[in-house]
C-alpha cells in the first residue's frame, strides 16, 4: 500500500500545508495590527498603550515574525523543488513561473521588513514598556517599523493575488519578455522598499498612513501588476 504523503509530491503538499499556515498567521496579525491595534492604540491612553506594549504586543509578534518565517522557508522550498526536477528551469518561462516567482519576490521583501526593520524596532518598544532602558528617539523608532509595517500591508494584496493567479489564472507568457518583466518588477519593489527605509513623512508616505488609504493603494498596485503582466508578456 503507498500511501501519498510518502512522496514527492506529498513532500510539496507538506510543504504548501506549512506554506499555508505561516500565511495565515503572518498576514492575518499583520491585518490585525494594521486594520484593528493600530488605530486603536491611536485612541487610548499612555496607560494602555504601555499595556499593550508590555504584555499583548510580546505575544502577537511572536506568532507574527515566526509566521514570516514560516512562509519564507516553505515557500522557497516548493519552489526549490519545482526547479529542481528535470526541465523545472523552464518554468521561469511558464505563467505559473512568473506569477508564482513575483509574488516570491514581494513575499521576500516583506519578511525582511519583519525581521530585519519591524521586529528589532518594536523589541526595544517591548523593552521599555517592560521597565528597561527608555528607547532613544522613540518617534522616529516606532515610525520606521510602522511604515515598514504599512508597506508589507500594501505587498500583502497584490501578493495573494499573485499566489492564487499561479495556479487559478493562466496568462500567455512571451518568454523573450520575461526578464524585462523582472527588470520592471525589481525596480518598482525597490521604489517602494526604499520608500519603507528612508521616508518619514511627506508626499511619498500620504498614500499609506491610513488604513483606507494602503487598500486603496494595495489595490492600484494589484490592477497596475496584472495590466503590466499581460501587456509585456
Amino acid at each position: 500500500m503507498e500511501w501519498a504523503l510518502f512522496s514527492q509530491s506529498g513532500v510539496e503538499f507538506l510543504l504548501r500545508w506549512g506554506h499555508f499556515l505561516g500565511g495565515v498567521s503572518w498576514i492575518g496579525i499583520l491585518w490585525y495590527l494594521n486594520f484593528s491595534q493600530g488605530p486603536f492604540m491611536n485612541d487610548v491612553d499612555a496607560t494602555v498603550k504601555t499595556a499593550v506594549n508590555a504584555k499583548l504586543a510580546p505575544r502577537t509578534l511572536w506568532y507574527f515574525r515566526w509566521g514570516a518565517m514560516l512562509t519564507f522557508l516553505t515557500g522557497w522550498a516548493i519552489i526549490g523543488m519545482r526547479m529542481s526536477t528535470p526541465g523545472g528551469a523552464e518554468l521561469l518561462y511558464t505563467s505559473w513561473g512568473v506569477t508564482i516567482l513575483t509574488g516570491a519576490l514581494f513575499g521576500s521583501v516583506m519578511w525582511f521588513n519583519v525581521w530585519f526593520v519591524i521586529w528589532p524596532r518594536q523589541k526595544k518598544i517591548i523593552a521599555a514598556a517592560q521597565g528597561g532602558p527608555a528607547v532613544e528617539n522613540a518617534p522616529a523608532v516606532a515610525r520606521r517599523a510602522f511604515l515598514a509595517s504599512r508597506t508589507n500591508t500594501l505587498l500583502s494584496i497584490p501578493l495573494l493575488f499573485l499566489m492564487a493567479a499561479a495556479s487559478h489564472l493562466v496568462i500567455a507568457v512571451n518568454p523573450a519578455c520575461v526578464g524585462l518583466w523582472f527588470l520592471i518588477l525589481i525596480a518598482v519593489v525597490a521604489l517602494i522598499e526604499i520608500n519603507a527605509l528612508v521616508a518619514t513623512n511627506g508626499a511619498t508616505t500620504k498614500p499609506i498612513e491610513k488604513v483606507k488609504g494602503v487598500v486603496h493603494m494595495g489595490i492600484l498596485l494589484t490592477v497596475v501588476l496584472y495590466v503590466l503582466l499581460e501587456v509585456l508578456l
